[in-house]
């Protein structure tokens, strides 16, 4: 596959370019998300204090699932270890575990404290701002350095979703693209990078915001636009900026014609593998609950679909995750 054109090799190296413009045909892409209810509700805070080790994969070729919610309320507390293990017996060794508001802070810190081989990425989900206090960020500012954290989100913008009661839908909306600045504020000052989602009702409204911003930053900070089911010539517009995409279930979907054409352009470096579990389950367990486990039925997929080898994906994919990732304790 094709190179990054003067890609980064590590989190540290900066890009100058400027955003690129679209085209009408490229702006049909922000449709059929996934719900963004994040009310993770978690009673995992009882953990036990040890560290319990990383299981060896029995599968030589290993994967890393670089968007998880392992806090999530569809997991139980006495699930989390059996979801661990079933993921380091289908080869998956690593697994970033997001947040989505201060509530689920401390659940998802503890577990990758609990594991070795589970990191945290923090964050306030655009979904979640309108319940958030005005200095939620400053408070995500008190842990950056703690070595569990490796990255700042799930942030972006969410213009699906209706404005909660009470609140003007463009006010909501600005409230999102204030969080999401200061997001990146804090990535730049402690040297993070920012993992975004965005979705939108139609067109690419959220996508095109998200982008100027991260513009702002381009020279300082990384963003991996999670989740991406877009045109190649937007995921360009954010590779050219030093971002990434990443690809989850959506892209073994029978359907999914327009997200395989971007995979098969994608550049080596330029994207991760990623499950967004408990949400949007890979074929052949469309519809059900996803878990990190499954990343290798989207690796499969997408190995075929670019015509590499299994460890050709592995190799490309891990190494874009350990650029972009500040993996900062045990693996």
């Amino acid at each position: 596959m094709r190179p990054v054109s003067r890609a980064r090799s590590s989190a540290g190296g900066r890009r100058s370019s400027r955003v690129l413009t679209t085209s009408a045909s490229s702006r049909g892409w922000c449709l059929a998300r996934r719900s963004c209810s994040f009310r993770s509700r978690c009673s995992i805070a009882r953990a036990p204090t040890c560290t319990i080790e990383k299981i060896p994969a029995i599968i030589d070729t290993v994967f890393l699932d670089s968007h998880a919610h392992l806090a999530s309320h569809r997991f139980t507390t006495e699930e989390v270890p059996d979801l661990i293990t079933r993921a380091n017996e289908a080869g998956v060794d690593r697994i970033v575990t997001l947040v989505t508001s201060l509530d689920d802070l401390e659940a998802n810190l503890e577990i990758a404290g609990r594991y070795s081989n589970v990191h945290a990425c923090i964050g306030i989900h655009p979904c979640e701002v309108h319940d958030a206090p005005d200095d939620a960020v400053s408070k995500l500012a008190a842990v950056v350095s703690d070595p569990r954290v490796c990255a700042l989100g799930e942030t972006g913008l969410d213009y699906f979703h209706p404005a909660p009661d009470g609140w003007d839908e463009e006010l909501f909306r600005e409230r999102q693209r204030i969080f999401l600045r200061q997001h990146f504020e804090l990535a730049a000052s402690s040297g993070l990078n920012v993992v975004i989602h965005t979705r939108d009702r139609s067109g690419c409204a959220s996508f095109e915001d998200a982008l100027v911003i991260y513009d702002d930053y381009r020279d300082s900070v990384r963003a991996v636009f999670h989740c991406f089911i877009g045109t190649w010539e937007n995921a360009e517009r954010v590779i050219a900026l030093g971002g990434l995409v990443s690809f989850g279930g959506v892209s073994t979907f029978k359907t999914a014609h327009e997200v395989r054409d971007t995979i098969s352009k994608c550049p080596a470096g330029s994207f991760m593998l990623e499950t967004d579990s408990p949400y949007l389950a890979p074929e052949p367990h469309r519809g059900k609950r996803n878990e990190p486990a499954f990343v290798r039925h989207t690796a499969d997929r997408i190995a075929s679909l670019r015509g590499e080898s299994a460890d050709e994906l592995a190799a490309m994919t891990n190494q874009a995750a350990a650029g972009f990732f500040r993996f900062r304790k045990g693996a």
